[in-house]
């Protein structure tokens, strides 16, 4: 045995090398808790009473050659790292780190934020798991109304009172729930549709929906909340409502705003007409108001919505909306100034 542990310090004093894993690989062999080392001193009881004294200053022996000769290599690897960074001009000037940029759905729902903030709006959120109460019936939507069908929804383990949320109204009703009149608030998030009519359709997008509940709210209000915000986000004031359908407004109204006709892509865009459909918008259904314990003879309100990818598309001249989520760095680096 003790002739077997002579020959591994020759083994250790004969070791060279400037590779990091292989003397890494060379400390396990020896000094590893399974490495030789621990295996002779595992041994150590079986050794004959006479030969222990011997036994134990061999073992030591190989413990500090190995220790002295791992220490040697790693502080020869050391140096020479330390030569190489001495090679370096440390006053040559440092590469820019290329900026990132954001989104553009992410500038466009703050852009949005920023415009209903300072006529006092207030951000609520909500989960994007729904239940049927909150993104349905308390919208005046009960069992089997068939404006139900305009929705084609994601339900969850194909449980019909638990659903991916097709709006974020449902945020509105859950802050109507908690919070007393007057409200004013805005709900950005994402919503989920089952769309599969076209390519060109996905199955999520973004919305922003706003709300205003308080004592005489009347249809004048919304229609100069709009001015408002189509004048700071677009630079129009020039705007239309035509008459349209939401089950959780009466009356609803389709906004447009006159794009105008001034290049060819306008009139592609405007199909040769000049306006633009932005959003949906309404009177608060008293239905609605009474669902949220809010005394619908007392309060009125009005609601909107918009999609934020329409939006940007419009704003940026975005002609296809998968461009949206590709991804693609040479499409999202075009954003950098509006940061």
């Amino acid at each position: 045995m003790i002739k077997e542990i002579e020959e591994k310090i020759k083994k250790v004093l004969d070791f060279n090398s400037k590779d990091s894993n292989e003397i890494e690989d060379f400390r396990i062999e020896f000094l590893g808790k399974k490495g030789h080392i621990s295996r002779y001193f595992s041994e150590f009881k079986k050794v004959k009473d006479t030969e222990k004294k011997e036994y134990g200053l061999a073992i030591n022996k190989l413990k500090s050659t190995a220790q002295d000769k791992i220490e040697e290599l790693k502080k020869s690897i050391n140096c020479s790292e330390n030569k190489k960074t001495n090679n370096i001009d440390l006053t040559r000037p440092a590469s820019m780190i290329e900026l990132g940029s954001r989104h553009p759905i992410s500038i466009i729902r703050d852009k949005i934020i920023d415009i209903f903030y300072k006529i006092g709006f207030n951000i609520s959120e909500g989960p994007e798991i729904e239940d049927d109460w909150h993104n349905f019936t308390a919208l005046n939507l009960p069992l089997h109304h068939p404006a139900r069908d305009m929705q084609d929804t994601f339900f969850i383990n194909k449980d019909p009172d638990l659903l991916l949320r097709t709006h974020t109204s449902s945020v509105q009703i859950r802050h109507m729930e908690n919070n007393e009149p007057p409200i004013r608030t805005i709900s950005p998030g994402r919503v989920y549709r089952n769309e599969d009519i076209s390519a060109r359709s996905h199955c999520f997008f973004h919305q922003i929906e706003g709300l205003y509940i308080d004592e005489n709210v009347s249809f004048a209000d919304l229609k100069q909340t709009l001015l408002f915000f189509t004048k700071e986000l677009f630079g129009k004031s020039k705007i239309r409502l035509r008459p349209s359908y939401f089950p959780f407004t009466e009356p609803s109204a389709e906004v447009d705003i006159y794009w105008g006709l001034n290049s060819e892509t306008d009139y592609r865009i405007t199909k040769g007409t000049g306006w633009l459909e932005i959003m949906g918008c309404g009177m608060v259904d008293p239905n609605v108001l009474d669902n949220c314990k809010i005394d619908s003879n007392k309060y009125s309100g009005f609601a909107f919505g918009m999609g934020i990818e329409r939006i940007a598309m419009l704003l940026y001249q975005i002609e296809d909306i998968r461009i949206l989520y590709e991804n693609d760095i040479r499409f999202n680096s075009q954003f950098k100034d509006s940061i």
